[in-house]
């Protein structure tokens, strides 16, 4: 079991290029049938929150590759391309 208050200090990380994306800010749960059907990641963006809203990022579930113990590995593929769909890729 993971509480979201442990989720939320991992660093997510995307795999195609290594980069931190950010922290998760938020999660998306289908109240249909109780899954986590996306994570919200705030970016690295701004300083502080200063000079305006931070960009968040959206990743679907499906797209998080592994959660260990300091990291998130996701495949995204950055936020003018959109996200990676692994239906896409076949």
């Amino acid at each position: 079991m993971v509480k979201i208050s442990e989720f939320q200090i991992k660093d997510v990380v995307n795999v195609a290029d290594g980069k931190k994306l950010g922290n998760i800010s938020d999660i998306e749960i289908n109240l249909s049938n109780g899954k986590i059907e996306a994570i919200i990641v705030s970016g690295n963006g701004r300083m502080l929150g200063f000079f305006g809203k931070e960009e968040e990022i959206i990743i679907s579930w499906r797209n998080i590759l592994k959660i260990g113990e300091d990291v998130i590995l996701v495949r995204y593929r950055g936020v003018n391309e959109g996200q990676y769909d692994e239906a896409e890729a076949k």
